[in-house]
């Protein structure tokens, strides 16, 4: 009997065994799952959300850290100045003319030779720079407040971007609801126009006129999707998640959210402390101690200074050629004026003047531009919430009025353009409810924002 050889082509046809097989597409399936389960999010997770992740907001906390920084860098202006400098050098002869116009020429060669070794050590303290140093740490102090400010006002404008961004998905997706819901009547009552159309109770123009307003449903139905896909995508690089993370928002009990509108001067007084007033105070501020800096050119600058040499050759008691190494110090206060900045420094003063004057000038324009918008808000903000009964209203005469239409055509009564008219009236009903409800939760937040109340 002879043996049979298994063949290298048979090796590679021996099969795993079926568990592992199995146990490897289950662990590949769950890891897809995972990878893709969707995330719900709430408006106050969002919120959350931004403020760890958001680049806007990571940008304004290094500025702020940076700002921290420049503080300390001014405190060094007060520190002494401390150098050391080292010399090697070779002297060449000493050439000396006598006569005129280069002419009875000697020449000597330096003693005892012509190497030079020379290191110095030296320091400058500032004692009075016409306050100028404490100006400029005054300087830094006040953009580290502004940065501080800033950064407070960038999460702020983030929280709003975030909360209009969530409740445009959601009123997208309420109108995706009453959409879908007129879908399924308008295919309803295209039957019921079909089996008139059979009876011959109506014309072929009926049947058109339903078809063409289911495809016009249908079409909305696909645009909005698409825009909340788009919006989701917004609402995923704003709060910087991941691409392949998929995401859907949680609105649960989210038109609960607005509270009673208090009166306008309450918003009013709150909106003259909020981030871009503070910012608008801090800068003509900034602008005024920029002033004091350079109005301290009109001073003396007094310094302490010290040096210590140490020198090769003697050349201090030149005549006597002294070949040795020796030491010397030197240690006094130092006076200076600058005498130009009398009158050249009165361009730069006047000139810092204006730019004190411009700020203000600024200060006082962001002032009226916030009482406008606070005024502007909470007037809207008013409007929105006397709107909720008429949508009420309109919804239930629209409703009325739609079924009267409905009972009427399925009797013959009306015409078909009528009962689309009534559809349609119901359906802009619909969505005005839902919608100025979630107008007026927007504008609340927007009012927030104006009166620098976001977080508060």
């Amino acid at each position: 009997m002879f043996l049979k050889k298994r063949s290298f082509s048979d090796q590679s046809k021996i099969k795993f065994p079926q568990k592992l097989v199995f146990l490897l597409l289950l662990f590949q399936w769950v890891t897809s799952v995972q990878a893709q389960k969707e995330q719900t999010i709430s408006l106050n997770d969002a919120i959350k959300m931004a403020k760890e992740n958001n680049m806007d907001i990571q940008k304004s906390h290094i500025e702020q850290r940076i700002s921290e920084k420049e503080i300390d860098v001014t405190k060094n202006l007060r520190l002494p100045e401390v150098n050391f400098t080292a010399m090697y050098s070779r002297l060449s002869d000493l050439t000396e003319y006598e006569g005129a116009f280069f002419t009875d020429k000697h020449t000597y060669t330096p003693e005892p030779g012509t190497v030079i070794y020379d290191a110095v050590t030296k320091f400058d303290m500032p004692l009075y720079a016409g306050n100028k140093i404490n100006n400029a740490i005054s300087k830094a102090k006040q953009e580290n407040e502004i940065a501080k400010i800033k950064l407070e006002k960038t999460e702020n404008d983030i929280q709003l971007d975030v909360a209009a961004t969530f409740l445009g998905i959601y009123k997208m997706m309420e109108l995706q609801k009453i959409i879908d819901e007129s879908i399924k009547e308008e295919q309803e009552r295209l039957k019921e126009v079909r089996a008139f159309k059979t009876f011959g109770t109506v014309t072929k123009n009926e049947v058109l006129r339903s078809e063409l307003q289911l495809s016009d449903r249908e079409l909305n139905s696909l645009t909005n999707k698409k825009n909340i896909k788009i919006a989701l995508q917004d609402f995923k690089t704003l709060l910087q998640l991941p691409e392949e993370q998929e995401i859907s928002i949680d609105t649960t009990a989210i038109l609960d959210e607005t509270n009673l509108l208090k009166d306008y001067g309450f918003y009013l007084k709150e909106t003259m402390q909020n981030e871009e007033m503070r910012i608008a105070s801090r800068e003509v501020e900034v602008k005024k101690t920029e002033l004091n800096m350079i109005k301290g050119n009109y001073y003396p600058k007094v310094g302490f200074f010290g040096n210590y040499n140490l020198k090769y050759p003697d050349y201090m008691l030149f005549t006597l050629n002294r070949p040795y190494l020796y030491t010397i110090g030197q240690i006094g206060v130092e006076a200076s004026y600058n005498l130009s900045g009398l009158y050249k420094n009165k361009a730069r003063v006047e000139a810092a003047k204006l730019k004190v004057e411009l700020q203000e000038n600024e200060s006082t324009r962001v002032k009226n531009k916030m009482e406008d918008q606070v005024f502007r808000t909470h007037t809207q903000y008013q409007e929105i919430l006397d709107k909720f009964l008429v949508t009420e209203k309109a919804l239930e005469l629209a409703k009325e009025n739609y079924r009267i239409i409905k009972v009427k055509y399925l009797n013959q009564l009306v015409l078909i353009t009528e009962m689309v008219d009534a559809d349609n009236a119901l359906l802009r009903a619909k969505f005005n409810k839902v919608s100025t409800r979630i107008d007026a939760v927007m504008k609340h937040y927007e009012l927030l924002h104006t009166a620098g109340l976001f977080n508060k």
